[in-house]
């Protein structure tokens, strides 16, 4: 029953709030050698994102798809679909005023949910957001969820079940100009925590950060700019899925600004 409460809030979130009054819609195409934490082998990847971000009167809210296909045959990132979806409700924009204090310039309260399909994994994220006031950043947010697990499970067909956890998130963007050039430096950096699994496993927590620098490729080409970006993706993933084993990987990375 409590994730049905979870599900309506985050949908509460959304459509009780006013009309989009700003958005941006992304596709992203990313080629790299990635981890498979559970046979320990390494394959080319490619990872073709949908992302997009809208703001309204009451708040925001941050929705990704990955589509990921591998050049192995083990089961792990063959043809896999991955989303997250994240509404939220500003305190500062409900009320009108600023209700942060020193550098915070703004709180919010999160809805969200994390779906993988092969895996059959399905959470839900409530939690809270500090949004910070720091030169140089068109945004930095400090996020603490809840992750209330519903998924099926084993019997199912799914990875195993398990306990609730918590998440900790730290997601940024600042771009600045240099030598005629638009630079982006963006991204997250998560820690999600340990938990235990049905039948008594555990998955270890782990640290996941993914910034990303890029290019605007449009205007260095004399075109218009802030359309197509192209630059690099690094990934770190200490305990990737709850295991013991560590990624580390930079992936070729071009993006498309509708």
């Amino acid at each position: 029953m409590k994730h049905w409460l979870v599900l309506t809030m985050s949908a509460a979130l959304s459509l009780t709030a006013p009309g989009t009054a700003a958005g941006q819609t992304e596709f992203h195409l990313q080629m790299g050698s990635l981890t498979n934490p559970f046979a320990e082998t390494r394959d080319g990847t490619v990872v073709v994102t949908f992302q997009s971000a809208a703001q309204w009167s009451w708040g925001d809210h941050f929705l990704f798809f990955d589509y990921s296909a591998d050049g192995g045959n083990d089961g792990f990132n063959e043809k896999d679909l991955y989303g997250e979806w994240y509404p939220s409700l500003s305190l500062g924009k409900i009320t009108g005023s600023r209700v942060g204090f020193g550098p915070i310039r703004d709180f919010a309260v999160l809805g969200g949910v994390n779906y993988s399909a092969k895996a059959k994994v399905l959470k839900y994220t409530p939690g809270i957001r500090a949004s910070w006031d720091i030169p140089g950043f068109i945004f930095l947010n400090t996020e603490f969820a809840r992750m209330i697990d519903a998924s099926t499970g084993i019997d199912a067909g799914g990875a195993p079940k398990t306990d609730d956890g918590f998440m900790f998130d730290v997601n940024w963007l600042a771009t600045w100009e240099m030598l005629g050039q638009t630079f982006t430096f963006t991204g997250h950096a998560e820690y999600i925590s340990g938990v235990t699994t049905e039948g008594g496993g555990e998955d270890r927590g782990w640290i996941l950060a993914q910034p990303q620098f890029t290019l605007d490729l449009g205007r260095a080409l004399g075109g218009n700019g802030g359309r197509l970006m192209t630059g690099i993706e690094y990934q770190y993933w200490r305990n990737k899925l709850g295991t013991d084993v560590t990624e580390s990987a930079v992936q070729f990375l071009i993006v498309w600004r509708l």
